[in-house]
């Protein structure tokens, strides 16, 4: 699996977000993109997921060298993020099953089980409105992380989370992302230490 961006920019109105940005994602590599706040990372992050279209110049999504059809760019990419929601009114366990109606959870792994690994086995049967937002945010990860797709996109992934967050985050990097294409977007460096490769928006401004 790779990503290519040539010449890539995207705009809002006057404003370029970012432009001129050449660049190859592959599988099996981990990349930080840092910026100060509003800087565009979450932006950049959305292109890559194709829930955005860039400007000008081209994003392409290839396996073994086939490109990927836009309307199935989907089912590459996983993502965690603080501004995607949970369905408050679902359960845990509600929320993985209607997740694995449009997106394969990975093979091997029952629902309970993923929630156990989460740190969630005591809440699965609860409705998400109930839960902290340390909890919210261990669900998000769990999604992303066990699902059944080759790009694993992380905005600031920690975010809510306490020292044993963190830990679980670390065990789910080591555990689950090893032949995945992961992007990790933070200010946080213990967010991404682990990352093999850093992108700085603020280099691709002009």
């Amino acid at each position: 699996m790779t990503i290519t961006l040539q010449k890539a920019g995207k705009r809002f109105n006057r404003e370029w977000i970012f432009r001129n940005l050449d660049y190859v994602f592959e599988s099996g590599s981990t990349y930080a993109v840092t910026g100060p706040n509003g800087s565009g990372k979450s932006t950049l992050l959305q292109t890559l997921a194709g829930s955005m279209a860039i400007s000008e110049g081209t994003c392409i999504l290839q396996v073994n060298q086939t490109c990927i059809k836009e309307e199935d760019i989907y089912k590459q990419v996983a993502i965690a993020a603080p501004y995607l929601e949970l369905i408050e009114e679902m359960t845990a366990l509600e929320i993985l099953q209607f997740h694995a109606a449009f997106k394969p959870l990975s093979a091997g792994l029952k629902n309970d089980e993923i929630l156990y690994i989460a740190g969630l086995k005591d809440a699965g049967h609860k409705q998400i409105r109930y839960y902290s937002s340390g909890m919210k945010q261990r669900l998000k990860l769990a999604q992303a992380f066990f699902s059944d797709a080759p790009i694993l996109l992380l905005d600031e992934p920690c975010t809510n989370l306490d020292a044993a967050g963190y830990e679980l985050y670390y065990q789910l990097i080591n555990d689950y992302a090893a032949q995945k294409l992961v992007v990790v977007c933070s200010n946080d460096k213990n967010e991404y230490s682990f990352c093999t490769a850093m992108l700085n928006i603020m280099d691709y401004k002009k």
